[in-house]
């Protein structure tokens, strides 16, 4: 079996249960499923139309805050987040992408995933080309995953990719990250 055949049965297996288990009635993540029926290598940034994507909510242990970024490519506060990277699971992938981006220190694995690989929310989204990488607008299909951190401790914006590393007031999801914002307000800071 391939790496991409690995990744890509993976991927298949966690959007089967993510829609079945999570998703609402209006998530159907066509293009995504097509792209996976099509063996197309989704762990490759050059892979068009789309290809996969891993991000972090990192919350304050009693949900009024969120980490986000200041991130310089779309000028916009963002969950701190990026291409797939290889890891042993797609929340470990979008671990390192927080860590790497603010620095933030000891964030877990929220208890909502029952230390498992299920998405909290998948988002395909379109985004910006990126003239410097020669890359035409294309899609994300974001695996999106929630940790817990203490927001007071510091943090170290990763500058290449970020103006700056912030806590935010949970409120900010509702315009940047809608579906995840209207399932966190369901859940207790216990899980």
């Amino acid at each position: 079996m391939t790496n991409l055949t690995a990744f890509l049965d993976r991927l298949d297996s966690i959007v089967s249960r993510y829609l079945a288990e999570v998703a609402g009635p209006r998530e159907r993540l066509a293009l995504l499923r097509w792209q996976i029926a099509e063996r197309h290598a989704l762990d490759r940034r050059e892979t068009m139309p789309g290809h996969a994507t891993t991000s972090a909510f990192v919350l304050s242990p009693d949900h009024a805050q969120v980490l986000l970024i200041d991130h310089v490519v779309i000028g916009r506060w963002l969950q701190p987040g990026g291409h797939y990277e290889p890891a042993g699971s797609f929340h470990e992938s979008a671990l390192r992408e927080a860590v790497e981006e603010t620095g933030v220190t000891t964030p877990v694995l929220h208890p909502w995933h029952r230390g498992g690989d299920l998405p909290f929310a998948i988002d395909s989204h379109e985004v910006p080309g990126n003239p410097r990488r020669n890359e035409p607008p294309h899609i994300h299909h974001d695996l999106q995953y929630l940790f817990i951190a203490d927001p007071a401790l510091p943090l170290v914006a990763q500058e290449e990719e970020v103006h700056a590393a912030a806590w935010k007031p949970i409120a900010a999801l509702a315009e940047i990250a809608p579906v995840a914002f209207a399932r966190l307000r369901s859940l207790s800071p216990s899980g």
